[in-house]
C-alpha cells in the first residue's frame, strides 16, 4: 500500500496504535502460572473494546487472536494451555483490522529470573529492529534494511533467520512489497516509495537460521535450536525517514 491522503493515514495510525496497546497491555499482565490462552484473552479485549478484529483469525482462521510463541517457538504459536513460566522467553505479534486498514507489531519478553545472554539477546532485539528502522527513507533501496540488520548481527555475533521476512501491510495483512528480507539479500533491486507501507520485523538468535513446521499448521521452531527474539513496527516510507504505526498510548 502506497498512502493517498490525510484519511488513510490517520486511520492507519488509528490501527497501528490499537495494536501497539494491546501487546502493552498483554505484556503487563503476563506472570507465571498464566496460560498463553488467557493472555490471548487479555488482547483479544483490548481490540475488541477498540471496535478492531484480528488479522490472522479474520484472514487465515488463525485459531487465535493474538500469536503467542515461548521459548523454543519463535512464532505463530498458538494460544492454548501452556503455562508461562519463570525463565520463559515469550514473543506476542498483534495484527489488527479497523475500517479496512490493517497494522502489525510484535515484541519479545523474557519472564524474570532472566539469564544475562537472554537479556543481552531481547537488547539488541530491540536495537536490530531500530537498525532497520534507521534505513527507512522515500527513494532508499529496500535492501539497506537487511544489508544494516546484517552487518549489526554479524558484528554482535549473532545469526538472522533467513525465512521469515518483513512485508507490506496496509490495505490487507500481507502484501506488496512481499517477502522483504532483514538479512542482506543481493536479490532484493526494488526502492522505497513515498507513503509506502511495510513491516521492519527481524528475528535475531543465539545460533538459529531457519524457521521450521511443527505438528500444527501454524507453529514455527528455531532451527538449529536457540533463543531467538522478534521485534516488529508497521512503518511508512517518507521523504524524512521512517514514520512509525505501531506506537502504544502514553501511559502512567
Amino acid at each position: 500500500m502506497v498512502i493517498a491522503n490525510d484519511d488513510e493515514l490517520v486511520k492507519l495510525k488509528e490501527i497501528g496504535r490499537i495494536c501497539a496497546n494491546a501487546i502493552q497491555v498483554m505484556a503487563a499482565a503476563m506472570e507465571p502460572g498464566m496460560t498463553t490462552l488467557e493472555l490471548d484473552g487479555i488482547g483479544r479485549k483490548v481490540l475488541e473494546d477498540s471496535g478492531a478484529r484480528s488479522a490472522p483469525e479474520f484472514c487465515y482462521q488463525f485459531p487465535g487472536a493474538t500469536c503467542i510463541s515461548i521459548n523454543e517457538e519463535i512464532a505463530h504459536g498458538i494460544p492454548g494451555p501452556r503455562v508461562i513460566r519463570a525463565g520463559d522467553l515469550i514473543n506476542i505479534d498483534v495484527s489488527a483490522e479497523k475500517d479496512g486498514f490493517f497494522a502489525d507489531t510484535g515484541a519479545s519478553f523474557a519472564m524474570p529470573p532472566v539469564k544475562p545472554k537472554i537479556d543481552r539477546l531481547c537488547r539488541d532485539g530491540k536495537r536490530a529492529l531500530w537498525v532497520g528502522l534507521n534505513q527507512v527513507k522515500s527513494g532508499e533501496p529496500l535492501a539497506k534494511i537487511g544489508t544494516a540488520v546484517g552487518a549489526f548481527a554479524q558484528k554482535n555475533r549473532y545469526t538472522l533467520v533467513a525465512n521469515l521476512a518483513s512485508h507490506g501491510v496496509g490495505r490487507s495483512l500481507h502484501e506488496e512489497p512481499a517477502e522483504l528480507s532483514t538479512w542482506p539479500d543481493p536479490s532484493e533491486k526494488r526502492v522505497m516509495t513515498d507513503g509506502l507501507v511495510f513491516t521492519v520485523e527481524p528475528f535475531l538468535s543465539l545460533g538459529a537460521t531457519w524457521a521450521e513446521g511443527g505438528d500444527d499448521a501454524w507453529t514455527l521452531y528455531a532451527d538449529p535450536k536457540a533463543p531467538t527474539v522478534q521485534y516488529e513496527h508497521t512503518v511508512v516510507a517518507t521523504r524524512n525517514g521512517p514514520m512509525i504505526l505501531t506506537l502504544p498510548d502514553a501511559r502512567d
